[in-house]
């Protein structure tokens, strides 16, 4: 894969977060009937961040980037 942009890894982190916040939303019971509410600003930011990056209609490329990101181990400071 080629090199990510600032873009890029900007969309791939939204869509992650997004997913992240899905599961958290639709994994406690008392959050579910919220979820509209909840959801609406990861979407919205996944989304911006998407076009901003040319990514709109590539989701093989951006679940290349996804897949890098989450290969990619964390640095961890001591």
């Amino acid at each position: 894969m080629t090199g990510i942009t600032a873009r890029e890894r900007a969309a791939a982190q939204a869509y992650i977060r997004l997913l992240e916040t899905t599961q958290a939303v639709f994994s406690d019971p008392a959050l579910t009937p919220l979820a509209g509410v909840i959801l609406t600003p990861s979407m919205t930011d996944a989304d911006t961040a998407l076009r901003a990056a040319g990514l709109t209609g590539n989701e093989a490329r951006l679940l290349d980037l996804v897949t890098s990101l989450r290969s990619t181990p964390v640095a961890r400071t001591p």
